[in-house]
């Protein structure tokens, strides 16, 4: 704690970044170091490098999850949560609107054929994060199998249950070989369970809740609340692997169908173009869910949503600071995250495929090239140029209101 730091200074700072963040979880690291570490001093860059580790192995968003955790170790829980509303409202208040546009021109019989080049661009950034995860993470041919097998698997089994089925059971595959991983002193475990006790209770809570409400379309927000919560509470390795994850659940899972294709790879390309956390996502399709309930409805949908994508990382984070320095000492729990991380790769590699796959159906051969060659293109560009994201999908939008 550091009684030094005020809140108004603090989150004044945390207000810049939210609209300053470009480019993901990588970037944001170096803006938080410039402006935190650098500039404030508010911590170390130790410190910064060890909360973002931290993240890295947890479910959530790894930039919310850092930032949150700095405020915390600052002044505590009240300057944290404000931190997560401060950081996660511009972004989400954009894509919300956004959101509430999409289903607006959809009522109104407008085209949004000017999307369609931002489409295949949107699978390309997917694409970019099945490698970016793999070529850090994907270093021996163990790991190499663990990612072709849960591609394979969440490719052909339609249904939100596998993936935390193949998360779970790529992580005990490499926990058994705990003896590579050298012996660390036991630290002695001194454990706060309000936070993993909230986290649990929130997820029981909305689970049965939304059990008892699926068939009243008048409580569609706890339900998209659950949905998120529980998608928030699996998702290891950022937007990248939140993707597969909504599309499963928001558009291919048959009960539902809330999105079309065009809508979700749409929305996804968007968030790219924005500054802060990409899980802002969620409240476009939140927004996009409740397009029968009216723009009240919406905004409400949205922010169930986000606050269920959100919720979940944030006590974790705020639970494992406390414990990390003595769980990371057992070399089981090293030893799994290569197969946990490993899957990653593969659940996003798959999500690419999947989610072009609806683009090309019943196409002609040149609309097929053509999609294919944008996909390509901006993998590219990610991938071997230093354009930055944003700049890559108003191109692809101003190409769209053009041809």
């Amino acid at each position: 704690m550091n009684p030094r730091v005020r809140y108004i200074d603090f989150l004044k700072d945390v207000f810049l970044l939210s609209v300053s963040c470009f480019g993901g979880p990588q970037a944001h690291l170096a803006h938080f170091q410039k402006m935190l570490v650098e500039k404030r001093k508010y911590i170390t860059e130790e410190e910064l490098i060890e909360v973002n580790a931290l993240g890295q192995v947890l479910p959530g968003p790894t930039s919310t999850q850092t930032l949150t955790a700095i405020a915390y170790r600052l002044r505590g829980p009240n300057l944290a949560y404000l931190t997560l509303i401060i950081w996660m409202l511009p972004s989400v208040a954009i894509m919300t609107i956004l959101g509430i546009l999409m289903a607006s021109f959809e009522t109104k019989q407008i085209s949004i054929s000017f999307t369609r080049f931002i489409q295949p661009m949107a699978v390309g950034f997917i694409a970019y994060g099945a490698y970016s995860i793999g070529i850090k993470t994907v270093t021996r041919p163990r790991a190499f199998l663990l990612m072709v097998l849960a591609a394979v698997a969440s490719y052909f089994i339609k249904t939100p249950i596998v993936f935390p089925a193949i998360l779970i059971i790529a992580g005990c595959i490499t926990a058994f070989n705990y003896k590579a991983h050298p012996r660390e002193p036991k630290k002695k475990f001194n454990v706060v369970w309000a936070n993993l006790i909230l986290w649990v209770g929130v997820l029981i809570f909305a689970a049965v809740l939304g059990s008892l409400t699926k068939a009243k379309p008048e409580f569609l927000p706890i339900r998209l609340f659950e949905n998120f919560y529980r998608n928030g509470s699996l998702v290891f390795g950022g937007g990248q692997v939140l993707t597969p994850l909504l599309y499963t659940e928001f558009v291919q899972y048959a009960p539902k169908h809330y999105l079309s294709s065009e809508e979700f790879l749409s929305g996804y390309a968007l968030v790219q173009a924005l500054p802060g956390p990409v899980f802002s996502f969620s409240s476009f399709i939140g927004a996009l869910s409740m397009r029968e309930f009216g723009t009240g409805g919406e905004i409400f949908g949205a922010i169930m949503s986000a606050a269920g994508i959100f919720l979940p990382g944030t006590f974790l984070i705020f639970f494992m600071i406390r414990v990390w320095d003595s769980l990371k000492s057992f070399r089981a729990i090293r030893a799994s995250l290569e197969g946990i991380l490993a899957a990653n790769a593969g659940l996003v590699a798959a999500a690419a495929i999947l989610l072009f796959q609806p683009l090309i159906e019943n196409q002609p051969l040149e609309n097929i090239l053509l999609y294919s060659l944008f996909t390509v293109v901006t993998f590219v560009l990610i991938a071997f140029t230093k354009i930055p994201s944003w700049a890559i999908i108003a191109a692809g939008l101003l190409l769209g209101f053009i041809l």
